[in-house]
């Protein structure tokens, strides 16, 4: 009888702690289930940042970089007027930006908790300018801002751990939960492993992005040119980072759909 009730109160317990655990999406209001304490996540992104950079050469094309960093500078400051005027600074507790581009030919791009962003090399020729680039990182910035990889993590914790306790699986599991970390993240070159977004994701990370986008004074109508050229870029063949970033032509049109909602934000 005792072990009948103590299983009882761990599920309502875990019952609690899930309802007590979902969080709404800025902008679109969706509820959303983050199991993992932000700073475990924070913490995390530092750690699995600073490996990836170990073994990832920086690119030495100095100008290439500097663009890297000053958009992402833009959308950094973006994003942080967004959040005041928002009353959600919660969401980036911790956060010190830095932006990187890497030398490797993967079409890819990624932002961690805590604001570490990584451009590849292999995007900068469908991102070769400043407004097609400042797509890309506020979008990844917005999946981050949005925390979409805590509720993915969190989705797929629950899938392999199963009624495992989130401290078992942080700190008993460190293997296993780095692993999920860095997929859920896409920290990696083979994209087809990664945690794949959903759409509801992804389109809150397109809107998100192009809000992030035109506050810093980019021309978010670029955001349509952006997924049309990643479209293209594979031919026949999707290119990899849409196997984690759907892209069709529902999307590009719930790009133009949104737009005017965009402008909304623009500041001469």
């Amino acid at each position: 009888m005792r072990n009948i009730n103590s299983k009882i109160i761990t599920v309502l317990l875990s019952v609690l702690f899930i309802a007590t655990s979902c969080q709404r999406v800025p902008i679109s209001g969706r509820k959303q289930l983050n199991l993992l304490p932000e700073s475990n996540m924070v913490a995390m992104a530092l750690t699995s940042y600073k490996e990836f950079l170990n073994v990832h050469p920086r690119s030495n094309d100095v100008k290439s970089t500097q663009m890297v960093k000053n958009v992402g500078a833009n959308i950094a400051n973006a994003v942080e007027r967004f959040i005041t005027e928002k009353n959600l600074g919660e969401r980036i507790a911790g956060f010190e930006w830095e932006f990187n581009l890497v030398q490797d030919n993967t079409p890819n791009a990624w932002c961690m908790p805590g604001g570490k962003v990584v451009v590849y090399t292999g995007l900068l020729p469908i991102a070769s300018n400043d407004h097609l680039l400042a797509v890309v990182i506020g979008h990844e910035i917005a999946h981050a801002i949005a925390r979409h990889g805590n509720e993915r993590m969190s989705q797929a914790l629950l899938l392999q751990l199963g009624s495992i306790a989130l401290d078992v699986a942080l700190y008993e599991k460190p293997d296993q939960t780095r692993i999920l970390f860095q997929q859920a993240y896409g920290v990696t070159t083979q994209l087809a492993i990664a945690l794949p977004y959903s759409r509801k994701h992804e389109t809150e990370a397109d809107q998100l992005g192009m809000i992030f986008m035109t506050m810093a004074g980019y021309n978010p109508e670029v955001a349509i040119e952006f997924w049309q050229r990643m479209v293209s870029s594979g031919g026949n063949k999707p290119p990899e980072f849409l196997s984690t970033h759907p892209s069709d032509e529902k999307r590009i049109q719930n790009l133009k759909d949104f737009l005017p909602e965009a402008m909304k934000y623009y500041r001469k």
